[in-house]
This record gives structure tokens, sequence and C-alpha cells, in this order.
């Protein structure tokens, strides 16, 4: 998806640089006599400090969004979000009272998030699909939060200069952008907490979003990466011909965080299909399976033990599979858990 107008040099370069600023001035307030402190977007390893006093937003505060300008007079009181990635943000920074709709969910919300959830739309999502945009408008929102591009155009709940006619902002993750000039390339959790970071600016939440920020990092780093070489396969969806994670997506980060090689590493592509030729000629040593409501991973394991040339991969025979909720497997606030449950569970497989 092409953005809906070009940005200006100036434009482009503000967004990062306002980040940074934003984020070196999250470790001033982070610091604390023998804590130590990381600013967001600093890195995987660093486990941050205290939680910062951050002071308000200032508005209008003015986005570059995917290459579309966005403009926020206040923080948006009546929100619209689609996919999970999007509905988890908000309700991790304690915003489920803004939401008025929640749509186009992936999968179930995590324990953690359940209370946070409760008596808001995400309970009760009024779309099982993209909405349409007459059917979001009725919900009279100040902004629609989408977790993919395709979600805000005339297809779906809106065309993104429509919809600002009309009153209506829009954000889109940042991680999901697909301009060349936009899209993390690889993706990163720098990127990730910077989305937090971005989002706790456009709320006035900059206080929930720096200790969110805090205690994933201090997830990540509670995990010691194997050091074994193995490989690994991350099998999305897909019947005959899987549908996988390749070089540059949430898949890839997340399994150089738990310290597995990514048999389709050398793809310059967030996903990519791959033959089961392909995947016998790589053998990997684990079998990672998005476990999704559509596909889930019991359904990826009847059909990889059925095909006549996967059954004779070595993680199919020795059944070595882990499993990941879909909604962790695209960027956002589940993607350090993640991390921590597939070390987990690849230490509980009997591996050499």
């Amino acid at each position: 998806m092409r953005p809906a107008s070009p940005p200006s040099n100036a434009l482009r370069s503000a967004l990062p640089t306002a980040l940074s600023v934003l984020a070196l001035a999250a470790v001033a307030a982070c610091s604390a006599p023998g804590a130590g402190s990381a600013a967001p977007g600093q890195g995987a390893d660093s486990t941050g400090g205290t939680t910062p006093a951050a002071t308000g937003t200032a508005y209008p505060l003015t986005i570059d969004n995917c290459g579309f300008e966005v403009t926020f007079d206040q923080a948006p009181s009546r929100v619209v979000t689609i996919k999970s990635t999007t509905a988890e943000m908000l309700l991790a920074l304690g915003l489920g009272d803004r939401l008025v709709g929640s749509a186009f969910l992936d999968g179930p919300l995590p324990p953690a998030l359940a209370d946070a959830a409760a008596g808001t739309p995400v309970a009760e999502p009024f779309s099982d699909e993209v909405p349409g945009t007459e059917a979001t408008l009725a919900l009279e929102p100040d902004l629609v939060y989408a977790g993919w591009e395709s979600n805000v155009t005339a297809q779906g709940a809106g065309d993104r200069a429509t919809l600002r006619q009309l009153g209506v902002n829009t954000y889109v993750s940042p991680s999901a952008c697909k301009d060349a000039a936009y899209m993390p390339d690889p993706l990163t959790f720098d990127a990730v907490f910077d989305e937090i970071i971005e989002v706790g600016e456009i709320f006035d939440a900059r206080d929930a979003a720096a200790r969110l920020v805090e205690e994933q990092r201090a997830t990540l780093a509670s995990v010691t990466p194997d050091e074994r070489g193995l490989t690994a396969l991350w099998y999305s969806s897909g019947d005959t011909i899987p549908y996988v994670g390749a070089g540059i997506g949430a898949p890839q980060m997340i399994l150089d965080a738990v310290g597995l090689e990514n048999v389709a590493a050398d793809v310059h592509d967030t996903w990519t299909s791959m033959s089961s030729e392909q995947v016998i000629a790589a053998d990997p040593d684990v079998i990672v399976l998005v476990d999704a409501t559509w596909n889930s991973a019991q359904q990826k394991i009847e059909r990889l033990e059925a095909n006549p040339a996967t059954r004779e991969l070595t993680a199919v025979q020795e059944r070595r599979y882990l499993t990941v909720p879909f909604p962790a497997s695209e960027a956002g606030v589940r993607n350090a858990d993640a991390v921590a449950d597939l070390a987990a569970q690849l230490q509980e497989l009997d591996l050499p």
C-alpha cells in the first residue's frame, strides 16, 4: 500500500528525531541511584531503569504515519481498533476506556490483559473481519487505530483522507507500513518500543508507555538465547504450500531473540511462501507453529504428519513443535512474552 501523499523531506526526518528526543527524555527521567536506565529503541538486551516521571503531551501533535500526516488536537477519546495488536496496545497502556469499538481480532487475549478488557468493546468485537466504513462511522470515533494499512482503505474502514475530512483521524502500526521509506527493515524491538512510546505520546500516556517498555525490556533480559545453532521453520499458515516467517519481520526478530536460526532468513521480506521441497531440504531442528482460530497449531501438525514428504522431517519425526499465538506473531506488545514463552518451550524439548 503506497502512502496517500509523498511526505516532505523535513516531515520524513521529523519522526525519528522526535522519537529520539522522547526516548532520551525517558532515559533521564528513569535514572535513579544504583539503577540502570535505557531508552526505548536502545536494544533488546537492555533491562531499562525505574519508571520515568514524564511530562504531558503538547498538543497539537503532528505525526508522519506511513507517509500520511496526522494531527491530534487532543488525546483521542473515542477509538476504534482493527486487529488484535492495536486493541492489545491500548489495553496494555490502560486505555481501554477510550475504546468505542474493536474489530478483526486474531485470537483470544492473553490472561494478563483479561481484566483490562472486561467491560470494553474488545470483549465483544463489533466485527469479526475488517469493518466497513458505515459500521465504523456509526460508532462516532475520533480515531481508527489499524494494524495494517489495508484496514483503512475504501474497501475497509475507510480511506484515510476521506476519514480525515469527516473528522476522524487514522493511525497505522508503523511496523506495518509498506512503503520502503517507512517499513522497518528489519523489524527490531527498537521499532516495537518506539510504537509504544509514540502511542503513549498520542494519548498523553507517556508514563504508562515508559513503564510498559521497561517491563518488556526486563522480560527480554530474562531470556538467555539458545547457543546450540538450532534451526527453525516459522509455519504461519497455508495448506499445500506453507506460508512462513521470512527474514525482516516479527518472526525473524523473535527467533533471533530466542537463539534460533530461521531457515527462511535469506528471504528479504516479512513473510514468504515456501515449497515442501524447500522445507524438506532445510530439515529444521524445530518447527514453530502459529496457532490461529482459522488455522490452529493442531491442524498444522496433522497436515505435517499426513503429508508423505513432510512427515519424514526430523522435527516432525521427533515432534519438536513450538507454538505461538497468532496475535503474538505480529509486531506488538506480546512479542517480548513470545520470546520468553518460546525459549521455555525450547528448553522442554528433548534436543541434543
